[in-house]
C-alpha cells in the first residue's frame, strides 16, 4: 500500500473495529494532536475497540485524499457511533519505516448546504497540475499573509478571477462578493475572524491545505482551509473551523498544532 492507502485504511478501522490492522499501520511512538484523545498507539487502539463495541456503528466516507512529502491529508465525513455526521480534515505524518507516526485534525458538525447550495464536501475532486504544486503553495502562502492576516488587503482581487470563486463554507455564498458580504456581516455583529499564525501549508497539484491558528469572535480557533487553484488564481474553497479547548480539558499535552 502507498501512504494514501494506509491513511484511508487507518480511518476505516473506526468503522470496522479492526485493531490488528490499526496496530500494524501505527508507529510504536504514535503522537496524537486531537486534544480529546490520549496520545500513543495503545490509546488509538482503545478508541477503535470502543467504537466497535458501541450499539450504533461508525461510518467513514473519505471524499478527498492528498500526499505531500511524508504527510497525507484527507477530507472525510465521519459519524462516530451515531453521534451525528462530522466533516473533518486529517493530517498523518509517516516515519521512514512507512508507519503512521503523527496525527492532526479539525472536525465540525455537518450542516445544510450554504446560500449557493454547496455542501462542505461536494465539488471538484480531480488532482491535476502536479508540476504547479510549489507555485500553488506559494500563492496560498502569500494569500494568507496579504488577505487572511490583513497585511495587504488591497491585493485581495489579485488572487481571484473576478467573481469566479466556488465556496463550500456553510455560511458564505459563492464569489468574492459573497466572501465580502459575509465578512461585512460579521463586522456588523462585532465578530472578528483573526488568523494569527500559519502552522502548515500542504499541497499536491491544484489543491493546497493551510492549517492556521487564531480566534473567531475572541475564541481560540483552529482553521483548516483547503483551496483549489486554477491558472494561478484561487477558484474553490472548503474549510473546517474548530474551537481549541482550554488546556485544562486536554487529554494529551502535544498541543493542537
Amino acid at each position: 500500500m502507498n501512504n494514501i492507502q494506509k491513511a484511508i485504511e487507518l480511518i476505516g478501522t473506526f468503522a470496522t473495529g479492526d485493531t490488528e490492522k490499526a496496530e500494524n499501520l501505527l508507529a510504536n511512538d504514535y503522537i496524537q494532536h486531537n486534544l480529546s484523545y490520549a496520545t500513543g498507539r495503545e490509546a488509538f487502539l482503545k478508541s477503535v475497540s470502543a467504537l466497535a463495541s458501541a450499539p450504533i456503528g461508525t461510518t467513514v466516507k473519505n471524499m478527498r485524499a492528498f500526499e505531500d512529502g511524508d504527510k497525507v491529508f484527507l477530507h472525510t465525513i465521519y459519524n462516530f457511533a451515531g453521534s451525528g455526521e462530522q466533516v473533518a480534515f486529517d493530517i498523518f505524518r509517516f516515519d521512514n519505516k512507512g508507519k503512521i507516526a503523527e496525527h492532526w485534525d479539525n472536525l465540525a458538525a455537518k450542516t445544510e448546504p450554504n446560500p449557493s447550495g454547496r455542501t462542505q464536501t461536494d465539488g471538484t475532486i480531480e488532482i491535476k497540475d502536479l508540476d504547479k504544486t510549489e507555485a500553488n503553495r506559494e500563492l496560498v502562502i502569500n494569500f494568507l499573509a496579504d488577505v487572511m492576516q490583513g497585511k495587504n488587503p488591497q491585493r485581495t482581487p489579485d488572487y481571484f478571477d473576478g467573481d469566479k470563486y466556488l465556496q463550500h463554507n456553510p455560511g458564505i455564498a459563492d464569489g468574492l462578493s459573497g466572501l465580502g458580504a459575509a465578512l461585512s456581516a460579521l463586522a456588523e455583529q462585532g465578530i472578528q475572524m483573526i488568523y494569527d499564525k500559519v502552522h502548515y501549508v500542504l499541497a499536491q497539484g491544484n489543491f493546497v491545505l493551510a492549517v492556521s491558528e487564531g480566534s473567531y469572535g475572541g475564541v481560540h480557533t483552529s482553521y483548516y482551509d483547503l483551496w483549489r487553484v486554477e491558472n494561478g488564481k484561487i477558484a474553490e474553497h472548503w474549510d473546517v473551523m474548530e474551537t481549541i479547548a482550554d488546556r485544562s480539558k486536554w487529554n494529551n499535552r502535544n498541543g493542537k498544532f
